[in-house]
């Protein structure tokens, strides 16, 4: 499977099918995330799983969708939207049933065929204002 098959996957399967057994396959043990809106980075599997099961509770219709991507080496970049309505506490918030749809870029470097470290840069302010946590 190519780098961007594989990422393509990723996110298919886990994020949006909410497969958590797929984590096991498909990421390295030694996983990492970074995300400017967590504290501290996402690390190993069992974490990414808790935080998958999280954010598929506060938003069970949870979408990702791939819109291009760029593969060199072992990053690929992506550019993603994704949409979902807020049905269970997140980012401090209770659930609003607010509908959200937030676009952002992500980079996950593969590591012997595995996802083994993402970055990511997204719309979190947007996000916010459509739960309505902050004025908009």
């Amino acid at each position: 499977m190519d780098a961007k098959q594989l990422v393509r996957e990723y996110v298919e399967r886990v994020w949006n099918g909410g497969e958590l057994a797929a984590v096991d396959e498909l990421v390295a043990e030694d996983y990492a995330a970074h995300d400017p809106v967590d504290s501290e980075p996402v690390r190993g599997r069992e974490m990414l799983k808790e935080t998958v099961a999280n954010y598929r509770r506060a938003f069970p219709d949870l979408v990702n969708t791939i819109h291009e991507q760029i593969a060199e080496g072992d990053l690929v970049a992506t550019r993603w939207s994704s949409t979902g309505t807020h049905q269970g506490p997140a980012f401090g918030l209770e659930a609003t049933g607010n509908r959200r749809d937030v676009t952002g870029i992500m980079i996950i470097r593969l590591d012997d065929g595995r996802v083994a470290e993402e970055w990511h840069n997204w719309d979190a302010l947007g996000l916010l204002r459509q739960l309505g946590g902050i004025p908009g």
